[in-house]
């Protein structure tokens, strides 16, 4: 039997993601942050390397998970980003006791992003049990650090450590964001899931009709998506992570809008798609369940190291149909014989990553227009890119951002660079959140926010070949009923009705592509 997921077949020798490199498929200056999936690294701490390892210019995967047993190291790693996420959270009220003990004025010698993660420890966490020779350090000034926690307490008018956080806008956010759950089809089915939950004391509400149902879930009630047939839905803040099902794979965490890009291109079995920028690996084992692990999944990234943590994803989840390639794709041939059968694509480039919910606080300032341009440029460079594949016949192209120079202009401008060849469809009518009216046709994309569809924020442009045109006259990469003016409708004997007709006529339509 063959391994689930192949090794890597190309290792391109490009920039890592420190520095300048896109994190999720090609180049791109600061891109991605850590909220779409990077590790945190902190100095002296050697995380953000995967679980997988690069041995000359192959994959290793990691070995599969049995049921009920976690993945070797997987608890210290959850610790650890436990400790850099609280850390973080708590990080402006650990500058003011810092700064008020003047311990880097004291010890000039240790690194203050450390330094703050071991005063975290030292009077939040479990009392600084680690930290080698720069847990003495800290530990000198043990009896300063906390009088200034106590000052700052009395100076605020709080009396417990959680009142000393003012909560930001992210924070308030991810708190009303379900936990979404993803039945992963390829090792089980939904009934069987749902039936373990029941046993293990959940309610099942059904399948929501509205999704104001999702909203209102508490305990441990839990419902059906209202639109996708494999998604389950719980009380924000649900935790699983130790959950047998997730462990072994039968379930993964994934926000319902990052499910909506796999679902909607929808490969039918047996197809060749490629995953242009893949990392970490949801979407991609999402496509594999559709497929039924029949096809093939060429899933290309430009980081190694998420790289190789997604090849232990995708064994675990029993993806066996995925290529990964170490590889930018905007190095991809489009006109080599290995991707002549390519007809479908996902897209999900680097981007500011504005519409994650859950960021960290340093991440919470909008992002420069500088950025954004550079991410906008890349982003056009890429779709443009995948849309050159022969054989394409539909293609989905998603972001984690609100920002409409990230969606909106990018679609547009690339339909346009394309001419005639594709065309948006209009996916998912009953989406409440539409694409913001920039161009004829952008309400056939897709958007989500937690205030309107209750995910993080997101979007999603899908895209068809034309059928070549007969006898319909002129066309454009307007979707089909936007071109009200765009030539006078033919009969059935091939004459024309005039504009006044076609107007009257095309009012009645979608104008989107069905």
């Amino acid at each position: 039997m063959s391994s689930p997921v192949t090794p890597l077949s190309r290792v391109s020798r490009g920039r890592s993601n420190r520095g300048g490199a896109g994190p999720r498929g090609a180049a791109v200056p600061e891109v991605g942050p850590a909220g779409c999936g990077a590790w945190v690294a902190l100095p002296g701490t050697g995380a953000g390397t995967g679980h997988g390892a690069l041995h000359r210019g192959r994959l290793r995967p990691g070995r599969a998970a049995a049921p009920g047993r976690r993945p070797q190291d997987s608890g210290n790693v959850k610790q650890l980003y436990a400790l850099v996420s609280e850390t973080l959270r708590y990080s402006p009220v650990l500058d003011s006791i810092m700064d008020g003990a003047a311990l880097l004025k004291a010890e000039k010698k240790l690194p203050p992003h450390l330094a703050k993660v071991l005063v975290y420890d030292l009077l939040f966490g479990k009392g600084l049990k680690c930290g080698g020779r720069w847990k003495v350090l800290v530990l000198k000034h043990r009896a300063r650090l906390q009088a200034e926690l106590a000052r700052l307490k009395v100076r605020r008018k709080v009396s417990c450590n959680e009142d000393l956080l003012v909560p930001t806008e992210g924070v308030i956010q991810a708190l009303q964001v379900p936990r979404y759950v993803r039945v992963n089809t390829l090792k089980t089915c939904k009934d069987d899931v749902v039936d373990y939950f029941k046993r293990q004391g959940y309610s099942y509400l059904g399948r929501a009709a509205r999704m104001e149902e999702l909203s209102s879930l508490s305990g441990k009630q839990f419902l059906l998506d209202p639109h996708l047939p494999e998604l389950l839905v719980f009380p924000p803040q649900t935790d699983f992570h130790e959950n047998r099902l997730y462990v072994a794979g039968h379930i993964i965490l994934q926000d319902k809008a990052s499910c909506l890009p796999a679902f909607l291109l929808s490969p039918p079995s047996g197809s060749h798609v490629i995953d242009a920028c893949a990392a970490p690996g949801n979407k991609t084992s999402h496509m594999a369940a559709i497929l039924k692990n029949k096809g093939q999944i060429f899933a290309f990234d430009l980081d190694p190291n998420r790289l190789a943590t997604m090849s232990t994803m995708l064994v675990r989840a029993g993806a066996s149909c995925c290529e990964l390639a170490n590889q930018d794709f905007l190095t991809v041939d489009p006109s080599d014989p290995k991707y002549s059968n390519v007809t479908y694509i996902l897209l999900d480039p680097s981007c500011s990553g504005s519409g994650m919910v859950n960021r960290l606080p340093a991440e919470e300032s909008a992002p420069s227009s500088e950025r954004l341009r550079a991410l906008a440029r890349f982003q056009r460079k890429a779709l443009s890119h995948a849309l050159r594949f022969p054989a394409l016949q539909r293609l989905a192209y998603s972001t984690c951002s609100v920002q409409q120079e990230e969606n909106e202009d990018v679609v547009w401008d690339v339909l346009q660079e394309h001419g005639t060849a594709f065309r948006l469809v209009n996916v998912l009518p009953s989406w409440p959140h539409r694409g913001l009216a920039t161009f004829p046709g952008a309400e056939c994309c897709l958007r989500a926010c937690p205030a309107a569809t209750l995910t993080n924020g997101f979007f999603v442009a899908v895209l068809e070949r034309q059928q070549e045109c007969t006898s319909q006259g002129s066309s454009s990469s307007l979707p089909a009923e936007a071109e009200v003016d765009g030539g006078a409708e033919r009969s059935q004997d091939g004459e024309g009705r005039g504009p006044r007709a076609t107007r009257k006529k095309r009012r009645k339509k979608s104008p989107c592509v069905k």
